[in-house]
């Protein structure tokens, strides 16, 4: 009997596994059940497409073997509970090789078709991508499946995978094609072209880069000898000359903000900036410090602005608000921004607004998940306590990294954006 991969894989989500994962999450097990319709063929349609129409077949390749033993229920469940084996992180890496920067919009999608938090759906995603993964992986390993057999192999399961994504879920829209018809022709062309390459090219080739290869290493050495002569010249000039010596400062390679906490809360001005200082005037006419263009500047002219509608998608980050590093303790710095807003919220009561906790992709993803979550409910907690009305402050949620911008790879710089604690107006 033939292998089939989407069966394979749906099978290790048994109904033990559906279950504690509802009860992990605080999600009906319908909810759950739905998500996992979706993203099972939704991480096997990534394989397909990183394979055919992105042409990367060993790439594929390389992602499935990296997983193959995560398929067994145990690890799916152990990942759901304590992140057992370090999956649910490895789930995060393969995921970005899958999708790159579209698995905030996945986990958004994923949420919306099964009714459940966006926080669930990715901590489903990111559980379930080295399991998915994990399958193919094995698979091709058993079978000592090269990057093209493997495009081969996967072109024989498109029909049952991609008939499994669920009506209305735009998953080709997605990742960058008008329909999942178009993939399948894709794969199918991309698979053909491989079988059609004759193997006596294949080597010729391959003889010609080795060629090359050789030179550009005996060109390598060259230069080297060369530049090696050069120092050495330089030093004994030096050394003879007598000239002033001059002390060298070493560096630490390893700066304290490569080992910044990945979800500390974004400080928009690191860097030392001027920044312009305002006095923001509320309707109950008491007037509060602030910064130009900073959340309480923001905030107050949205709420008085009867053009602006509120909604999920009305966001103003804090911008002087931290955190001791890898916890949830407010750093006493914070208490004036807190404060201000307690105030913004006193005079605007028909505001509501919802709390957002956002990491950056290093580090544990499900980890990330529940320290935002953490500093989300303190950040709550801290203006219930300013005697904010907990009415006006009905929610708290922790998102971690599904919505950051910048890879793991990328610079502190880069991500640093993606470090930051939000308030979303629900109704003004």
């Amino acid at each position: 009997m033939s292998f089939d991969l989407l069966t394979a894989v749906k099978g290790l989500f048994t109904s033990d596994v559906i279950s504690q994962a509802a009860a992990r999450l605080g999600e009906s097990e319908s909810g759950v059940q739905n998500a996992v319709s979706g993203i099972i063929p939704a991480l096997l349609t990534g394989l397909l497409y990183k394979a055919g129409p992105q042409g990367d077949s060993n790439g594929a390749l390389n992602l499935a073997k990296e997983a193959a033993g995560a398929n067994t229920t145990g690890t799916i469940i152990s990942s759901l509970q304590n992140n057992a084996g370090g999956w649910v992180g490895k789930g995060t890496e393969l995921l970005q090789g899958l999708f790159g920067n579209k698995v905030g919009d996945l986990t958004s999608a994923i949420a919306a078709y099964a009714g459940i938090r966006e926080s669930s759906a990715g901590t489903l995603l990111h559980a379930a991508t080295p399991a998915a993964l994990g399958a193919a992986g094995e698979y091709a390993a058993n079978q000592h499946l090269s990057g093209s057999s493997f495009l081969a192999f996967l072109n024989s399961q498109k029909e049952q995978i991609l008939s499994a994504v669920p009506p209305g879920f735009n998953l080709a829209g997605l990742i960058g094609l008008g329909s999942l018809t178009e993939l399948s022709r894709k794969l199918s062309n991309m698979a053909a072209g491989f079988a059609s390459t004759p193997a006596g090219k294949t080597s010729e080739s391959m003889t010609q880069t080795a060629q090359k290869a050789a030179g550009s290493t005996r060109w390598l050495w060259s230069l080297l000898l060369i530049l090696i002569a050069i120092i050495l010249l330089w030093y004994l000039v030096k050394g003879c000359g007598g000239g002033k010596t001059t002390d060298t400062v070493i560096t630490d390679t390893v700066s304290s903000e490569t080992m910044m906490d990945t979800a500390m809360a974004q400080v928009s001005t690191p860097e030392v900036v001027t920044r312009e200082s305002i006095k923001v005037s509320l309707p109950d006419g008491t007037v509060r410090d602030a910064y130009k263009g900073g959340i309480e500047d923001q905030l107050v002219a949205f709420l008085k602005d009867d053009s602006k509608q509120p909604g999920k998608d009305v966001w103003f980050d804090f911008d002087n608000l931290n955190f001791t590093t890898g916890s949830a303790n407010i750093s006493p710095d914070s208490k004036p921004q807190l404060q201000n807003i307690a105030d913004i919220l006193r005079a605007f009561p028909k505001a509501k607004i919802k709390i957002g906790g956002y990491t950056d992709r290093s580090g544990d993803s499900l980890g990330n998940i529940k320290l935002s979550q953490a500093r989300a409910d303190a950040v709550r907690n801290a203006l219930l306590k300013l005697h904010t009305d907990a009415a006006q402050v009905p929610a708290a949620e922790g998102y971690g990294s599904q919505f950051a911008k910048a890879p793991a790879t990328a610079s502190d710089e880069e991500k640093k954006h993606d470090r930051h604690i939000s308030v979303s107006v629900r109704e003004k």
